[in-house]
């Protein structure tokens, strides 16, 4: 729901449960005079803009009293305020930020004060969305402040940074101001229909259509790389029952993450972690072990396993190193070898083998033209080339961060249609459509991309489903 823009919102902006320090934050026109009525220090009107005041959170009804003669009851903190005012704030209205002690009693206390005072319970996202009404940022800014919120690693923070900082809007905005160029010499175009009077430059057209749909695509393939980065790329640890599958899980992430033993079949259910190398993070997942079963559940396990290879992005095939070098085993990396995504075969159990035996091995693998590394995750013996190995394609995944990065379903949808109507209006100009069929597909372009940044009107229900996933207090 939007909230009215003449309204006071306020809210605790800092996470649940005691802390040395919480804050609440209060933004509106009346901001300043309803944080007076509880604030004894002051006056706060007359002060300068991003400054900061000492003093106690009172309840009103002592407001007049000298502070010495206030019982204990009616004071209910020191608090320190930061004022921001209008239209030099976060949110482009009167802000004050009260710092006061992390109780969850005191910050609940004086947040109804300030309700009772005058203020409205701010709803999720509610203060940036303010910022977005008052065009202190657009929407996609808007946006990459719920991802710099969420980002968990240095890829997922860069990339929501690049877009705070309006890096993705810019590239957008220089697309559409020369598309609405054209536009408005099409619409010219309209009006002196019955002169045949041609303003706009076809060949100069098809050539803006072919820059727009060059930068485009790239930004629209780019989504896959920014869906991983939320999510973290698929790593699915597989082989037969007893390989390491486990134990080089609970190495990897250097805690007991998963059951081992050497009981066959103890993973029946996968098993999903993550851990980050080179700012990427990569999803380790545990699978149930390969192999023909009449157990209805292990068979579900096994089922489990093979989604999971096919969603994964990288395999890490282990193989017990203990196990006797036979055709069945190259019969068995065949069944599930890709060749579209990294397959790494790993020799596990290292420190309970020959080296002659590792050399077999290895003999036997390159006479079928596959590779593998050997380690033993239990003494943690080699271990560092299979983080060597995901750390190779961290690097070659991983991204620039300057670059425009497309992480949003909602951003990707709108490019898409975005292009679709590009491609249109090639097509068009191609067989010569007049300038009234073009000016729709041009519009329908424009629309697109407008929506993207916000520089169209928004439907309500679509602003508060956005702003609907920030947390309280942003």
């Amino acid at each position: 729901m939007l909230p009215l823009q003449n309204t006071n919102i306020v809210a605790i902006a800092t996470p649940s449960g005691a802390g040395a320090i919480g804050i609440i934050r209060i933004s509106g026109p009346e901001a300043i005079a309803i944080t007076q009525q509880i604030f004894k220090g002051k006056k706060l009107a007359g002060q300068a803009t991003h400054t900061l005041h000492f003093g106690h959170i009172v309840l009103p009804k002592y407001q007049t009293l000298a502070l010495s003669a206030i019982p204990a009851e009616g004071i209910i903190d020191e608090v320190v305020l930061s004022i921001f005012k209008g239209p030099k704030s976060y949110t482009g209205d009167d802000t004050i930020e009260i710092s006061c002690h992390g109780s969850s009693y005191i910050l609940q206390r004086v947040l109804q004060l300030l309700i009772e005072s005058g203020a409205q319970l701010a709803s999720p996202g509610a203060f940036t969305q303010r910022a977005f009404l008052n065009g202190k940022m657009d929407l996609t800014q808007a946006e990459a402040v719920a991802d710099l919120i969420a980002s968990s690693h240095k890829a997922a923070h860069d990339i929501a940074m690049h877009q705070m900082r309006g890096g993705f809007s810019k590239a957008l905005q220089v697309l559409r101001d020369e598309l609405i160029h054209f536009a408005a010499l099409i619409e010219l175009e309209l009006d002196f229909s019955q002169e045949d009077v041609a303003f706009a430059d076809r060949s100069a057209l098809i050539q803006l259509l072919e820059k727009l749909e060059q930068h485009i695509q790239p930004i629209i393939q780019s989504f896959q790389y920014g869906n991983v980065i939320k999510a973290g790329i698929p790593v699915a640890i597989v082989g037969k029952p007893n390989a390491g599958k486990s134990t080089l899980l609970n190495a990897l992430l250097q805690e007991d993450r998963a059951i081992v033993s050497t009981i066959a079949g103890t993973t029946r259910d996968t098993i999903e972690e993550v851990f980050t190398i080179e700012g990427i993070p990569f999803r380790l997942i545990d699978t149930a072990g390969l192999r023909d079963t009449e157990d209805v559940i292990e068979k579900i396990g096994i089922e489990k396993a093979k989604e999971k290879m096919e969603q994964a992005r990288i395999i890490l095939y282990l193989i017990d190193a203990q196990e006797p070098i036979h055709e069945t085993v190259f019969h068995d990396i065949q069944q599930y070898l890709r060749t579209d995504i990294p397959f790494l075969i790993c020799l596990t159990k290292l420190d309970l083998i020959s080296a002659d035996k590792l050399a077999t091995w290895s003999e036997y693998l390159s006479s079928k033209q596959l590779r593998a590394i050997a380690f033993a995750a239990k003494t943690g013996e080699q271990l560092t080339q299979v983080q060597d190995a995901l750390r190779a394609y961290a690097q070659s995944f991983a991204g620039d961060a300057n670059e425009l990065i497309v992480t949003n379903e909602r951003h990707h949808e709108a490019l898409i249609n975005a292009l679709a109507a590009l491609r249109d209006i090639k097509s068009g100009l191609a067989q010569e459509l007049t300038g009234d069929l073009l000016s729709l597909d041009i519009r329908r372009c424009l629309y697109a991309i407008g929506s993207i940044t916000g520089s169209i009107q928004h439907d309500k229900d679509i602003l508060g489903a956005i702003f609907g996933k920030f947390c309280i207090g942003k």
